[in-house]
C-alpha cells in the first residue's frame, strides 16, 4: 500500500539518537528534511555541516543553538499550542549544535545557495487565522517567503482545534505551471492534544489526515494520527487534517522543491474548491487564536 510508503508512526524513522529523521537519504525523497529530537538536560545534537539549510522549531521547551556565527538562545514555548515560538534559520554554510530541554523540530533541505543565518522572534512570526466556521484554524507563518529570506525552505505550523477541518480543501502542488502552481515536497509532522481542561490521557488524543492520487503519481494516505507521526507527500491531492472532538491537532509543514522559484501556489482539487465561498458567509472559530494565555484560561475554566 502507499500509506506504508509515505507515513510512518512515531519512532518508525529514528536514526543516531534523533527520534524521526527525514532527508535526501529517505526512499523517494529529495528536496526537504525533518529531524525530531527529544532533549534532557545536558543532552547535545548535532545539527550538521554546510550544505543544507535549516530551521530550528522549539515544540516545548527552550534550546541553544551554537553554531558559526555564534550562539543563539531559542526561549521556546510550554507546547506547540500555546501560539508561536521564536525561531532560528541556520544559513546552508554553517555548522551547528543544539542544547537544551524539551521537544524540538528541525526542517531541513540540502542548498549550496547562502542565506544569512536569522533568528524570528516569536512577537515577530505572522500569525494567519485562515478559513472560517469549522474550517477556521492557525497558521503561523514563520518560514514563508514573505516572511524569511531562504533558499528553498518554506516552513509554517497549523494548528486546527478540535472538530475543525484544515488542510481543506484538499489541494496539491505537483505540477510546475508558472503563476499557478509550484512543484513542493511536502512533510507533514502532527501533535495532537486533549482540549484545555479536558480528564483524557494525552496519548489518546488523535486526528485523522488523508492524501490520494493526482496524474503526477499513485498516493492514499488514510490515517489517524498522533503525536510524533509523519506524513510524507511527495505529490497528490492533500487534505483534509481533522481534529477529532475533544482533541486540538497541530502539525509542522516542512516545504521544498525543484521548481526555479520559491513560492507556494496551490491547486484545489476542483470537485471541492467551492467550499471556499461558502466561508464568506460564515465567522471565524471564537476560540482563535491560540495563546499561552488563552490556553491556560480555557483550563481554568474562565474563558
Amino acid at each position: 500500500m502507499t500509506e506504508q510508503r509515505w507515513f510512518h508512526r512515531r519512532g518508525q524513522l529514528a536514526r543516531d539518537g534523533w527520534e524521526s529523521v527525514v532527508d535526501e537519504t529517505t526512499p523517494g525523497w529529495e528536496h526537504t528534511g525533518i529531524r525530531i529530537a527529544d532533549l534532557a538536560a545536558g543532552d547535545e545534537v548535532d545539527l550538521g555541516g554546510p550544505g543544507v539549510e535549516r530551521i530550528v522549531v522549539p515544540l516545548a521547551g527552550s534550546f541553544t543553538v551554537t553554531h558559526t556565527d555564534g550562539a543563539t538562545a531559542l526561549a521556546g514555548r510550554p507546547s506547540v499550542f500555546a501560539g508561536p515560538t521564536d525561531v532560528l534559520y541556520l544559513s546552508s554554510a554553517a555548522a551547528a549544535r543544539l542544547t537544551g530541554t524539551g521537544r524540538v523540530a528541525v526542517a531541513t533541505s540540502p542548498t549550496d545557495v547562502v542565506r544569512p543565518t536569522h533568528y524570528i522572534a516569536a512577537s515577530d512570526t505572522p500569525v494567519e487565522l485562515r478559513g472560517k466556521g469549522a474550517s477556521s484554524r492557525q497558521v503561523h507563518n514563520f518560514g514563508t517567503p514573505a516572511a524569511l529570506d531562504a533558499a528553498r525552505l518554506i516552513v509554517c505550523e497549523v494548528i486546527t482545534p478540535a472538530e475543525n477541518w484544515s488542510s481543506y480543501p484538499p489541494h496539491k502542488h505537483d505540477e510546475h505551471v508558472p503563476g499557478h502552481e509550484s512543484r513542493l515536497e511536502e512533510i507533514y509532522y502532527f501533535e495532537t492534544a486533549p482540549v484545555a481542561g479536558a480528564d483524557a490521557a494525552p496519548e489518546a488524543a488523535f486526528g485523522m489526515f488523508s492524501t490520494y492520487s493526482s496524474p503526477a503519481g499513485d498516493i492514499e494516505i488514510d490515517a489517524m494520527v498522533r503525536t510524533g507521526d509523519i506524513a510524507l507527500v511527495p505529490y497528490g491531492y492533500h487534505g483534509p487534517a481533522v481534529a477529532a472532538p475533544g482533541y486540538d491537532l497541530y502539525y509542522l509543514n516542512v516545504m521544498a522543491g525543484p521548481d526555479p522559484d520559491r513560492v507556494w501556489l496551490i491547486s484545489d482539487d476542483p470537485a471541492h474548491a467551492w467550499v471556499r465561498a461558502t466561508w464568506d458567509e460564515q465567522q471565524l472559530d471564537p476560540r482563535l487564536p491560540f495563546t499561552n494565555d488563552t490556553r491556560k484560561a480555557r483550563a481554568d475554566g474562565t474563558d
